[in-house]
């Protein structure tokens, strides 16, 4: 964008500027007229009355253009105003719009083309000039390009201010929209890994289900159609699940976040992994409602550590314990007794406990995983809870 030229001025703003360049003219041109009446030539000339309103029509006309040309029409309205009484109005409105752009050398070079146009203006007309007129001839152009310069200055300060109150307010919105859209994305992909370890618990157990259906010859008809239940079942629910997680992904940001699972669901989480045929128990000493970040990451522990066991030891039996209050933390633990046959492994990405050590440390806990000397696995996890009571005295 070119900053030195000017906005665009829109018709009413354009006209009433021209009609005061022109009303200071009319001023001018009837006063020299009553002086040229009252001079030796007895009156004025054809001239005054066509050839002089004529040219300041002319450089009205051309002041039209004094924003795109500002310094070239400035000067040509200037030397065309030698031959013109009526032509200073849009002489003084030619110097001010020169000086909107506040540089010195163009407005020194057409206030002294206004100074010296007036000078030869003033022998166009027989005028009685009273001794010491040429001084008052000589001040009378400097004091009204002066005010001229005065005012094209102020409005050229105000013009950059306008301008650069306009970019700032630009930027800020542009920042902004761009803080809003890095947050849009980072809570869509936060909320996106929430669900996907839904979505990998439910296949985990989908096929569980199917390595324990491939390689049990020994299981009855009963317990085969429970466990193709429960594959269709799971399958199924992982296909809505995985609908979500896209959805998440392309969703309107306008759109309310699915509710996220937390403490409360880990009784619901260990019956769904038992009905799905893994020997699991919950023994749950939790007093209290620990804060949303702890029960959701409390919950993904679980989640994980259940995953995990469906995974490498679908036969081992899994003891899922809770235990902690406000104040003393609490504490997760997941433990599964040695396995005897080994399933065959679903794909598996390797950045389970990766992605769960992280979401624990940024909840302020501690995450460690081993195996135990039996040839079982544990999984604990400590996460803060913090005393509601202590804080607000503290």
């Amino acid at each position: 964008m070119n900053t030195d030229i000017a906005p665009r001025l829109g018709w009413w703003q354009q006209t009433w500027r021209l009609a005061a360049a022109a009303a200071i003219g009319l001023v001018l041109w009837g006063t020299t007229g009553v002086a040229v009446s009252n001079g030796p030539a007895g009156g004025p000339g054809p001239w005054f009355f066509i050839g002089d309103p004529l040219v300041a029509l002319g450089c009205l006309t051309a002041l039209v253009w004094r924003r795109r040309f500002p310094l070239p029409v400035a000067l040509g309205v200037t030397v065309v105003a030698t031959v013109s009484v009526m032509s200073t109005g849009a002489v003084l409105l030619a110097l001010a719009s020169v000086a909107t752009r506040r540089r010195p050398v163009e407005i020194g070079i057409v206030v002294v083309g206004h100074v010296a146009a007036s000078q030869f203006g003033a022998e166009l007309y027989a005028v009685d000039s009273p001794p010491g007129a040429f001084w008052y001839q000589l001040a009378t152009p400097f004091l009204t390009g002066g005010i001229a310069v005065a005012v094209g200055m102020a409005v050229g300060a105000r013009r950059v201010e306008v301008r650069s109150l306009r970019e700032r307010a630009e930027s800020a919105e542009r920042e902004q929209s761009a803080r809003a859209a890095q947050a849009r994305a980072l809570e869509r992909n936060r909320i996106a890994r929430e669900m996907h370890d839904v979505l990998a618990h439910r296949i985990s157990l989908v096929a569980m289900q199917a390595g324990v259906l491939d390689h049990r010859k020994d299981l009855k008809a009963e317990e085969k159609r429970v466990l193709v239940r429960g594959i269709a079942e799971g399958s199924h629910l992982a296909l809505e699940e995985l609908r979500d997680v896209l959805g998440v992904l392309r969703a309107d940001p306008g759109l309310p976040e699915p509710p996220q699972p937390s403490l409360d669901g880990v009784p619901e989480l260990v019956a769904d992994v038992r009905a799905s045929g893994l020997d699991v128990s919950l023994s749950s000493a939790v007093t209290g409602v620990p804060p949303d970040v702890v029960g959701r990451t409390c919950y993904r522990v679980v989640q994980e550590g259940l995953t995990n066991a469906a995974k490498h030891a679908p036969d081992a039996r899994i003891r899922v314990g809770l235990e902690g209050a406000a104040g003393g933390g609490l504490q997760v633990s997941i433990r599964n007794s040695p396995t005897v046959a080994r399933a065959p492994k679903p794909p598996s990405s390797g950045f389970g406990l990766l992605g769960l050590g992280e979401r624990v440390g940024l909840a302020g806990g501690e995450l460690c995983h081993h195996r135990t000397p039996d040839g079982g696995y544990l999984l604990t996890a400590r996460l803060p809870w913090p005393n509601p009571t202590h804080e607000k005295r503290a």
